[in-house]
C-alpha cells in the first residue's frame, strides 16, 4: 500500500451539482478532499443570485421523484426532503389560446398504470389521441423504452402514428421540458430513456418536487459545511489553469502559481472547460474529439414580480403554441407575486434584447391573464449554456468518467449517463466517479 496515494486529497474541480456530489461521497467514506471551484459561490448553474433586490434561482428548476440519487445525497447531508421540497403527484396543465386546456394527472395505481389511467382521462385531448398514447406508452414498455439506433423524436412519433395535434399537446412540451431540445433534433433513445425511468417503475417517480427554498440552500451550502465537518476543504475562486500528467499518470494541477498535488483528479467542469485543460496532452486526445462534438442549449427565465396578492392558483402551468412554456408561482418558496417564465431551448428570442423579450413574455400573459396587472418589477437570466444538447446519436460522443489518464476522472451532466442534463444526471456522474475511486483505495488498501 502507498502511504502517499492513501493520504493525499482527491481533488475535486468545479463546485456544481456534479462535483459537490463527488466531494460528499468521498468525504462520507473518509477519503480526504479538495474542490475547488472558479466562481466565488457554488451550484454551477444551478445556485442562486441576487439580482436587485430580488434573491432568485438562476433559473427555475423542477425535480422528478425517479432523481433517486439525488434525493439520497440530500438525505446524506442531513437535509429533509419535506423541510426544501413540495412532492405532489404528476399533474401538468398546459393553457391553449388556440383551442381546449389539456391536463393530464396521474392516478393513485401502481405504475404503470398510474399513467395508463392518467392518460386515458386526460383533458383536452380527443379520445382517438388519448388511445393513441397509450397504445405508445404500452409498445415502449414492451421494447423497456429503448430503441436499437436513435433516431429523432419527430420522427419516432410519426413512426408511431402520433398525431400532430396529440404531439403539439403532450410529447412537444414533455421532450423540450426533459431535454431542452426541439422535437426535431432530439434523440429518441434519451427521451425514451427519459420516460421509462419517470413511468415504467414505481408511481412516485412521476412525482414532481418543487424547490421550497432556493437551490443554495437544497445542496450547495449544506454539502460545503458537509464536505469541511468531515476534514475536507472547499476554496473558492480558485481556476485551474493546468492538469500535470506525467507518464500517463495524474500528478496535481495547478492554479495560478500554486500547484495542488494529487493522485486522483475530478473534473467537475463543463464540457468546454474541460476540453481546454484536456487538450494539451496527446493521451487525451481521443476525450478531446468527443468533447468537441458536444453541443448546449439555452434555458432563459425571466422573474416577474406582481402584487403580492397575486395568485396562478396552481404551481406550474404550461403554454402550449407560445413563447413562454412554463409559468412557476413562487408563493411557494415564500416570494409571494413573484412568477418565474421559462423557455427552453434556442430560438428567435435568444437575439432579443432584454427588453424586447419582456414585452412579448407580457403580451402573452396579458392575453392568457388578463385580470392580472402590469408586473411592479422584473427580470431576465439567460443561462446560453443551460444544458448539453440532447441531440440525435449524441450518446455515442459522451465520454465516460474513467480517462485513459490513470487518476484522472470527468463528472458532469454531459457525460455518459444516458440521461438527458439534469440535476440528476450531474449527481449520477459525480457519485459514479467518488465511487470508482474509494473502490480503488480499499482494493490496494487490501493488498
Amino acid at each position: 500500500m502507498n502511504t502517499e496515494t492513501e493520504t493525499q486529497p482527491v481533488i475535486v474541480v468545479g463546485g456544481g451539482w456534479a462535483g459537490l456530489a463527488a466531494a460528499v461521497e468521498l468525504a462520507r467514506h473518509d477519503i480526504p478532499v479538495t474542490l475547488l471551484e472558479s466562481a466565488k459561490q457554488l451550484g454551477g448553474r444551478a445556485r442562486s443570485v441576487q439580482t436587485g433586490s430580488m434573491q432568485v434561482d438562476n433559473g427555475q428548476h423542477l425535480l422528478l421523484g425517479a432523481y433517486e440519487s439525488t434525493l439520497g445525497l440530500i438525505r446524506s447531508i442531513g437535509i429533509e426532503e419535506e423541510n426544501v421540497l413540495h412532492r405532489q403527484p404528476l399533474s401538468l396543465y398546459w393553457n391553449d389560446p388556440a383551442n381546449t386546456p389539456v391536463s393530464l394527472r396521474t392516478a393513485r395505481l401502481p405504475a404503470p398504470y398510474h399513467l395508463a389511467w392518467g392518460l386515458l382521462t386526460a383533458k383536452g385531448l380527443s379520445l382517438r389521441d388519448r388511445l393513441s398514447a397509450l397504445a405508445f406508452s404500452r409498445r415502449q414498455e414492451k421494447r423497456h423504452f429503448s430503441i436499437e439506433e436513435d433516431c429523432s423524436v419527430a420522427d419516432l412519433l410519426v413512426r408511431q402514428d402520433q398525431s400532430p395535434s396529440l404531439v403539439r399537446a403532450l410529447w412537444e412540451p414533455l421532450c423540450i421540458g426533459a431535454l431542452n431540445t426541439r422535437l426535431d433534433e432530439a434523440s429518441a433513445q434519451i427521451f425514451l430513456r427519459t420516460l421509462g425511468d419517470s413511468f415504467n417503475h414505481a408511481r412516485s417517480d412521476s412525482d414532481l418536487l418543487l424547490t421550497r427554498v432556493n437551490l443554495g440552500a437544497i445542496l450547495p451550502q449544506p454539502a460545503a459545511d458537509y464536505i469541511e465537518r468531515h476534514k475536507g476543504s472547499v476554496r473558492l475562486g480558485q481556476r485551474v489553469t493546468e492538469l500535470n500528467i506525467k507518464d500517463d499518470k495524474v500528478e496535481g494541477i495547478q492554479v495560478d502559481e500554486t500547484r495542488y498535488n494529487a493522485n486522483d483528479i475530478i473534473l467537475a467542469t463543463p464540457h468546454h472547460v474541460s476540453l481546454q485543460m484536456l487538450k494539451p496532452h496527446a493521451a487525451l486526445e481521443p476525450v478531446c474529439e468527443q468533447l468537441q462534438q458536444l453541443d448546449d442549449r439555452p434555458i432563459c427565465t425571466l422573474y416577474l414580480q406582481f402584487d403580492k396578492n397575486i395568485r396562478l392558483g396552481r404551481w406550474l402551468q404550461g403554454s402550449l403554441g407560445t413563447l413562454c412554456q412554463w409559468i412557476f408561482d413562487r408563493s411557494l418558496y415564500g416570494q409571494d407575486g413573484l412568477m418565474a417564465v421559462v423557455i427552453s431551448s434556442d430560438g428567435e428570442h435568444m437575439q432579443w434584447d432584454n427588453q424586447e423579450l419582456y414585452n412579448h413574455v407580457i403580451a402573452e400573459i396579458g392575453a392568457q391573464l388578463p385580470q392580472w396587472p402590469t408586473p411592479i418589477s422584473w427580470q431576465v437570466i439567460r443561462e446560453k449554456r443551460a444544458t448539453l444538447a440532447s441531440t440525435v446519436g449524441i450518446n455515442q460522443y459522451r465520454p465516460d468518467g474513467q480517462t485513459p489518464i490513470q487518476g484522472l476522472w470527468l463528472a458532469g451532466d454531459y457525460t455518459n449517463t444516458r440521461l438527458p442534463a439534469t440535476l440528476e444526471g450531474a449527481v449520477r456522474s459525480g457519485l459514479h466517479c467518488a465511487q470508482r475511486i474509494i473502490s480503488a483505495r480499499r482494493h490496494r488498501h487490501q493488498q
